[in-house]
């Protein structure tokens, strides 16, 4: 078993098909599939379920590709280890965000990273919070910054707290709510919502504060995953949303409303519980993060 092998396995598994992984390791596919083909001879079992229109991982594929992401994260932290021991630190920092991170400016704190770190591959991913916290878990990622609910739990990773702020409404012009400073969360129930997706921590973090007030579940009508297309269906008047105030400030076009009881939010960092690889461990050091 080659690491090369692990490599195209969670290539096909990330991007869903054999011509796209072969482009990603910038091999030809028949070489890719031979190798995965030699992988699966010697394991005694298939990883992928193959037609004509998909590739999907069949049980043991599920089971291995965890598992080789971990051994390869290994493999690149023991390379960067070395390396770091040389005085110059090499290697990836993979890096997650919410799209509503506010507690840092990302984009300079990753410019200023690279400026120190040149020989460093930074990428940069957008997801919900829940996917943010188990690709940390998995190795696919270092770091991540994450928004929850206070007393949200985040098993199998470090972490640290970097801010607290509260959800506030936004209406579009015209909207009754619009003139008005603050209301309360009472009144703003009876509203259609533009929201996160079902079951995400930003959902979360309003579905607790609405039952905590004893109010019954908003009606959703559209569910989006980034700030802008949830600003964007706002402004269009199709529902009103709720999003941190230090990112209401930034939505042009939208009317910003306070709210009473208010939703609460924390943002954190998290990287991964078997402690920072070099890399990681520079880029949270910039950010004045004992990783420790």
């Amino acid at each position: 078993m080659e690491l090369q092998q692990m490599r195209y396995v969670v290539a096909v598994a990330e991007t869903g098909g054999f011509t796209r992984a072969a482009e990603r390791c910038h091999v030809v596919q028949s070489a890719l599939s031979h190798q995965i083909a030699r992988l699966e001879k010697e394991l005694g079992a298939r990883l992928f379920d193959r037609t004509s229109r998909s590739v999907r991982l069949t049980a043991a594929g599920a089971a291995f590709v965890p598992v080789a992401r971990q051994t390869l994260q290994a493999a690149e932290r023991a390379r960067a280890e070395v390396e770091a021991a040389s005085g110059e630190v090499r290697g990836r920092l993979a890096v997650g965000a919410i799209s509503t991170v506010a507690a840092v400016d990302l984009a300079r704190e990753l410019g200023a990273f690279r400026t120190r770190c040149p020989q460093v591959r930074i990428s940069l991913r957008t997801e919900m919070s829940d996917q943010l916290i188990e690709q940390v878990r998995q190795g696919a990622l270092d770091v991540a910054f994450i928004g929850l609910a206070p007393g949200a739990r985040t098993a199998g990773v470090r972490q640290k707290e970097l801010s607290r702020g509260e959800l506030v409404a936004v209406v579009p012009p015209g909207h009754p709510l619009a003139g008005r400073a603050w209301t309360r969360l009472s009144r703003l129930a009876r509203e259609t919502f533009v929201d996160f997706t079902a079951g995400s921590a930003a959902r979360r973090q309003r579905d607790d504060a609405f039952r905590a007030a004893g109010l019954a579940a908003a009606d959703v009508a559209f569910e989006v995953t980034t700030v802008e297309f949830l600003a964007k269906l706002v402004r269009a008047g199709l529902g009103v949303g709720m999003v941190p105030e230090s990112i209401a400030a930034e939505l042009t076009g939208l009317h910003v409303v306070r709210v009473r009881p208010a939703p609460e939010r924390v943002e954190r960092l998290v990287w991964s519980g078997l402690g920072p690889s070099p890399p990681a461990a520079a880029f949270l050091a910039g950010l004045g993060v004992d990783a420790e």
